[in-house]
């Protein structure tokens, strides 16, 4: 049974075909101002790089902020369940999961099949997710890419002690001013989310193996302040932006 998910993202929608465990297809679109267009855009895509039908998709479940929304999705998930269930399946060694996402961090305990345990939640703050790269990248005068590189290469610690996007910011400009390196800020600011996340995170029972999916898990100099943080070695499983929707695609096949 071939079937859908679609993870309605605060930046992102992403879409995931699946034919019970074969993925089909992967799409992604940016949200934008009119997110059921985009939805109805990203999984039109999905079934075109699929070369099937719109009657052969016969679940669709939504899962995301925005994922009440969606009026053409069968029923929704939270994207916890969803995170913990994309990641098991491609991951069935894995307890612990971290969501970084542009807006939001999860972190999630589950079991062998994919069942919640325990989760947390950062506040409906940047300073905890991809918004704040792109925000601090913006205050740095350089693009995202360029200020991963530079995180690797910074040699020397420096300090940004705000827990809010806008005062980081602040922060942030307040150490240009003072001859500090761009890449010893860029890595202070990815040291800044790290701690940050992982100390959501130890809010419950680690175990092991760790995940990291999202965005933000692309984030090669976030991948290793992270793994400092936590003292433990992180896993990313390939195309860790679409594991929500793949949770989703996965839901609607087991319902």
């Amino acid at each position: 049974m071939i079937t859908a998910g679609i993870d309605m993202g605060a930046q992102a929608i992403k879409v995931v075909l699946i034919d019970g465990d074969k993925v089909l297809a992967r799409t992604m679109e940016w949200t934008g101002f009119e997110p059921v267009e985009t939805a109805q855009k990203a999984l039109n895509k999905a079934i075109e790089e699929a070369g099937i039908k719109r009657d052969d998709v016969k679940k669709i479940v939504a899962t995301g902020a925005g994922r009440k929304s969606v009026p053409f999705a069968d029923t929704t998930v939270t994207e916890v369940t969803a995170d913990a269930k994309g990641t098991i399946f491609l991951m069935p060694s894995v307890r612990t999961v971290i969501d970084i996402g542009a807006e939001e961090a999860r972190g999630i305990s589950c079991d062998d099949t994919g069942r919640v345990l325990d989760f947390a939640k950062n506040d409906k703050c940047a300073a905890g997710s991809g918004a704040f790269v792109e925000s601090m990248a913006r205050a740095l005068e350089i693009k995202v890419p360029q200020m991963i590189e530079l995180s690797l290469q910074s040699t020397q610690d420096a300090p940004i002690n705000a827990t809010c996007a806008v005062f980081a910011e602040s922060e942030v400009v307040s150490l240009i001013h003072s001859g500090i390196a761009k890449a010893d800020i860029a890595h202070a600011v990815h040291d800044a989310i790290g701690s940050r996340v992982s100390s959501m995170v130890r809010r419950l029972q680690i175990d092991q193996d760790i995940a990291l999916i999202g965005g933000v898990a692309n984030n090669a100099a976030l991948l290793d302040i992270m793994k400092k943080h936590l003292g433990s070695d992180i896993k990313v499983p390939e195309n860790p932006q679409f594991i929500s929707a793949l949770g989703a695609a996965l839901s609607a096949a087991s319902k």
